[in-house]
Protein backbone atom coordinates (compact mmCIF):
# COMPACT_ATOMS: atom_id res chain seq x y z
CA UNK A 1 0.00 0.00 0.00
CA UNK A 2 1.45 3.60 -0.57
CA UNK A 3 2.37 5.79 1.70
CA UNK A 4 0.82 9.46 1.24
CA UNK A 5 2.50 12.08 2.97
CA UNK A 6 0.73 14.46 4.38
CA UNK A 7 0.55 18.40 2.56
CA UNK A 8 1.86 20.77 5.20
CA UNK A 9 1.56 23.63 2.85
CA UNK A 10 -1.18 26.28 2.87
CA UNK A 11 -2.83 27.04 -0.79
CA UNK A 12 0.13 28.63 -2.80
CA UNK A 13 -1.57 32.39 -3.39
CA UNK A 14 -0.52 32.34 1.04
CA UNK A 15 3.25 32.04 -0.30
CA UNK A 16 3.10 35.09 -2.82
CA UNK A 17 4.33 38.89 -2.14
CA UNK A 18 4.85 40.72 0.38
CA UNK A 19 4.47 38.13 3.37
CA UNK A 20 6.82 37.45 6.34
CA UNK A 21 7.60 33.85 7.59
CA UNK A 22 9.65 31.99 9.71
CA UNK A 23 11.23 29.47 8.13
CA UNK A 24 12.87 25.81 9.17
CA UNK A 25 14.62 23.24 7.13
CA UNK A 26 16.17 20.35 8.51
CA UNK A 27 18.93 18.55 7.30
CA UNK A 28 17.89 14.76 5.95
CA UNK A 29 17.75 12.58 9.20
CA UNK A 30 18.77 15.73 11.43
CA UNK A 31 22.29 14.95 10.64
CA UNK A 32 25.09 17.17 11.80
CA UNK A 33 25.91 18.27 8.18
CA UNK A 34 26.50 22.09 9.31
CA UNK A 35 29.31 21.30 12.21
CA UNK A 36 31.52 21.78 9.48
CA UNK A 37 31.56 25.59 9.68
CA UNK A 38 33.01 25.81 6.15
CA UNK A 39 29.59 24.02 4.70
CA UNK A 40 27.77 26.07 6.47
CA UNK A 41 29.31 29.63 4.66
CA UNK A 42 28.68 27.63 1.27
CA UNK A 43 25.04 27.20 1.99
CA UNK A 44 24.90 31.04 3.54
CA UNK A 45 26.36 32.35 0.17
CA UNK A 46 23.41 30.38 -1.67
CA UNK A 47 20.79 31.64 0.90
CA UNK A 48 21.71 35.25 0.38
CA UNK A 49 22.23 35.50 -3.40
CA UNK A 50 19.33 33.66 -4.00
CA UNK A 51 16.83 35.95 -1.65
CA UNK A 52 17.86 38.90 -3.77
CA UNK A 53 17.10 36.96 -7.16
CA UNK A 54 13.65 35.65 -5.43
CA UNK A 55 12.97 39.43 -4.28
CA UNK A 56 13.19 38.52 -0.33
CA UNK A 57 15.16 40.59 2.62
CA UNK A 58 16.50 38.20 5.29
CA UNK A 59 16.03 39.52 8.89
CA UNK A 60 17.22 36.96 10.41
CA UNK A 61 18.89 33.37 9.70
CA UNK A 62 20.79 31.04 12.14
CA UNK A 63 22.48 27.44 10.33
CA UNK A 64 22.67 24.97 13.25
CA UNK A 65 24.51 21.44 12.99
CA UNK A 66 20.92 20.01 11.71
CA UNK A 67 18.72 22.55 10.65
CA UNK A 68 18.59 25.87 9.37
CA UNK A 69 16.34 28.63 10.33
CA UNK A 70 15.23 31.88 8.82
CA UNK A 71 12.74 35.32 8.79
CA UNK A 72 12.36 36.21 5.19
CA UNK A 73 9.81 38.79 3.68
CA UNK A 74 8.93 39.41 0.15
CA UNK A 75 9.31 42.98 -1.03
CA UNK A 76 7.63 42.54 -4.42
CA UNK A 77 4.22 41.35 -5.69
CA UNK A 78 6.15 38.72 -7.38
CA UNK A 79 8.22 37.27 -4.51
CA UNK A 80 7.32 33.41 -4.07
CA UNK A 81 8.67 31.86 -1.03
CA UNK A 82 8.16 28.64 -2.58
CA UNK A 83 10.59 29.00 -5.18
CA UNK A 84 12.74 30.54 -3.09
CA UNK A 85 13.31 27.85 -0.70
CA UNK A 86 13.05 24.97 -3.77
CA UNK A 87 15.79 26.72 -5.11
CA UNK A 88 17.68 27.10 -2.25
CA UNK A 89 17.49 23.28 -1.08
CA UNK A 90 18.41 21.94 -5.26
CA UNK A 91 21.27 24.65 -5.50
CA UNK A 92 22.43 23.89 -2.11
CA UNK A 93 22.09 20.12 -2.45
CA UNK A 94 24.29 19.83 -5.43
CA UNK A 95 26.81 21.83 -3.73
CA UNK A 96 26.89 19.30 -1.12
CA UNK A 97 26.47 16.15 -3.40
CA UNK A 98 29.77 17.47 -4.90
CA UNK A 99 31.68 17.83 -1.70
CA UNK A 100 30.16 14.62 0.59
CA UNK A 101 27.15 12.52 -1.37
CA UNK A 102 24.20 11.82 -0.30
CA UNK A 103 20.81 13.48 0.48
CA UNK A 104 21.34 17.08 2.12
CA UNK A 105 17.66 18.36 3.23
CA UNK A 106 14.35 16.78 4.62
CA UNK A 107 11.85 16.57 1.49
CA UNK A 108 9.85 19.18 3.61
CA UNK A 109 9.87 22.50 5.43
CA UNK A 110 8.22 24.24 8.07
CA UNK A 111 6.56 27.67 8.22
CA UNK A 112 4.78 29.94 9.98
CA UNK A 113 3.61 33.21 8.06
CA UNK A 114 3.84 36.61 10.75
CA UNK A 115 0.36 38.03 11.09
CA UNK A 116 1.79 40.82 13.10
CA UNK A 117 4.86 42.48 11.96
CA UNK A 118 5.36 44.27 15.67
CA UNK A 119 6.84 40.40 16.42
CA UNK A 120 9.57 40.80 13.67
CA UNK A 121 12.51 41.60 16.23
CA UNK A 122 11.51 39.29 18.91
CA UNK A 123 11.34 36.37 16.16
CA UNK A 124 14.78 37.23 14.63
CA UNK A 125 15.86 37.67 18.40
CA UNK A 126 14.39 33.66 18.90
CA UNK A 127 16.71 32.52 16.16
CA UNK A 128 19.78 34.24 17.05
CA UNK A 129 19.66 32.46 20.38
CA UNK A 130 19.28 29.39 18.92
CA UNK A 131 22.59 28.40 19.19
CA UNK A 132 22.72 29.34 22.89
CA UNK A 133 19.73 27.28 24.04
CA UNK A 134 21.49 24.49 22.17
CA UNK A 135 24.86 25.16 24.21
CA UNK A 136 26.83 25.85 20.66
CA UNK A 137 27.91 29.37 22.01
CA UNK A 138 26.91 31.65 25.07
CA UNK A 139 26.92 34.60 22.67
CA UNK A 140 24.59 34.69 20.17
CA UNK A 141 26.50 37.49 18.56
CA UNK A 142 29.58 34.90 18.34
CA UNK A 143 28.00 32.48 16.59
CA UNK A 144 29.62 32.48 12.88
CA UNK A 145 26.70 30.99 11.25
CA UNK A 146 23.71 33.40 12.09
CA UNK A 147 23.37 36.65 10.47
CA UNK A 148 20.80 39.75 9.15
CA UNK A 149 20.73 41.32 6.42
CA UNK A 150 18.24 44.09 7.17
CA UNK A 151 18.46 44.77 11.32
CA UNK A 152 22.19 44.99 13.65
CA UNK A 153 22.28 41.46 14.79
CA UNK A 154 24.85 41.76 16.98
CA UNK A 155 23.14 44.73 19.02
CA UNK A 156 19.49 42.86 18.77
CA UNK A 157 20.49 39.66 19.77
CA UNK A 158 21.43 40.07 23.49
CA UNK A 159 18.13 41.05 23.97
CA UNK A 160 16.25 38.68 25.91
CA UNK A 161 12.47 37.46 24.75
CA UNK A 162 9.61 35.68 25.60
CA UNK A 163 8.58 34.65 22.01
CA UNK A 164 8.31 31.25 21.49
CA UNK A 165 6.75 29.49 18.11
CA UNK A 166 3.27 28.30 18.51
CA UNK A 167 3.81 24.77 18.10
CA UNK A 168 5.95 25.11 21.27
CA UNK A 169 3.55 26.62 23.62
CA UNK A 170 2.29 24.41 25.91
CA UNK A 171 -1.41 23.04 25.89
CA UNK A 172 -2.80 23.63 28.93
CA UNK A 173 -3.69 19.71 30.45
CA UNK A 174 -0.86 18.21 27.90
CA UNK A 175 1.52 15.96 29.75
CA UNK A 176 4.00 17.71 27.68
CA UNK A 177 6.42 20.18 29.82
CA UNK A 178 7.13 23.41 28.84
CA UNK A 179 10.71 23.58 27.41
CA UNK A 180 13.42 25.69 29.24
CA UNK A 181 16.31 27.18 28.65
CA UNK A 182 19.31 25.08 28.65
CA UNK A 183 21.02 24.10 31.90
CA UNK A 184 25.00 24.52 29.93
CA UNK A 185 23.85 28.11 29.12
CA UNK A 186 23.84 30.65 31.29
CA UNK A 187 24.55 33.24 28.73
CA UNK A 188 27.72 35.62 29.82
CA UNK A 189 28.14 38.85 27.08
CA UNK A 190 31.22 38.79 25.29
CA UNK A 191 31.80 34.67 25.53
CA UNK A 192 32.97 32.94 22.14
CA UNK A 193 31.25 30.19 20.64
CA UNK A 194 32.78 26.76 20.68
CA UNK A 195 35.05 25.73 17.89
CA UNK A 196 32.56 23.40 15.55
CA UNK A 197 35.26 23.05 12.82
Amino acid sequence: MPFDRKNIRLAPPNYLGYGIYFVTICIHNRTARFADISLGHVAFSHLISLSARHSFLLHAYCLMPDHLHFLAEGNSPQSNLLRFITAFKQRTAFAHKNRAGGPLWQAKFYDHILRAPDKLESIACYIWANPVRKGLCEDAAAYPLSGSQTLDWKKLSANLTDWQPPWKEPVPGSPRKERGESPQTGAKPGATCKDET
